[in-house]
């Protein structure tokens, strides 16, 4: 009877001790999980949270704005609802050649021969020392007086001063439009005229304007069989823009 007690107690303690090992060792693993399962969760924020940033970022590159160019306004644009008349001597070539000038950059002129053109320069005011070969005046009333270029004709008409009644080119310089002389300059000054009779500078023009004489000419197309055909007719100066 003591001997069987003795064996019961022997087979106890040794399952008690197998079920302890077991628990022991469930423990043991799942403690060694958890840091893994951490690092994952922590991976995942981390890609999640890198994700989101490449989106926002993505996204704002897709929403800039890009810059608004705005293309400059040729004279030739803005001068082509303008009108002139002009007064002349008849047989003054650089006044025909200033007129093609103007024309050729969209501006419309009809021209007089008064018997006295001083009496029409007496009219509109022309101070003494700015008079030249002829007098252009805008539908307007603004006065263009001498071998003015046209870009200096439009940049005043776009937006002309409150106390100005025009602008001048006095003096005939070589090389201002319609006083072309091959390939020599003279630089000058465009003059504003104003109201109370007195002068300021405009502009100072230190290069030829684009010859105002204009000679019709031909595109020609070489073809590879050694023939050539007309490609186009540039009969003015404002096809070549």
């Amino acid at each position: 009877m003591r001997h069987e007690n003795s064996t019961y107690t022997y087979r106890h303690h040794k399952i008690s001790s197998h079920i302890l090992l077991v628990a022991l060792t469930s423990l043991l693993f799942a403690c060694s999980q958890q840091p893994s399962t951490d690092a994952q969760h922590i991976q995942s924020l981390s890609n999640h949270k890198s994700a989101t940033t490449d989106s926002q970022t993505l996204q704002a590159s897709s929403t800039e704005i890009e810059p608004v160019m705005t293309p400059a306004i040729e004279s030739s644009t803005s001068l082509k609802n303008v009108s002139v008349t002009v007064y002349k001597t008849p047989d003054c070539d650089c006044c025909e050649g200033w007129i093609e000038h103007i024309e050729n950059h969209g501006l419309k002129a009809s021209v007089q021969h008064p018997e006295d053109l001083s009496l029409f320069k007496d009219r509109y005011d022309v101070p003494q020392q700015m008079r030249t070969c002829h007098t252009a005046v805008t539908t307007d009333g603004y006065v263009f007086e001498g071998h003015v270029p046209a870009k200096y004709m439009a940049q005043f008409l776009a937006s002309p001063p409150a106390q100005a009644i025009g602008l001048a080119v006095p003096g005939m310089p070589v090389g201002s439009p319609g006083m072309e002389q091959k390939n020599k300059f003279m630089p000058y000054q465009v003059m504003q005229m104003n109201k109370d009779g007195t002068a300021e500078v405009h502009a100072d023009s230190t290069g030829m304007e684009q010859p105002s004489k204009f000679v019709p000419y031909q595109v020609i197309q070489m073809n590879k069989d050694g023939t050539t055909e007309v490609y186009a007719e540039i009969t003015s100066a404002q096809q070549q823009l």
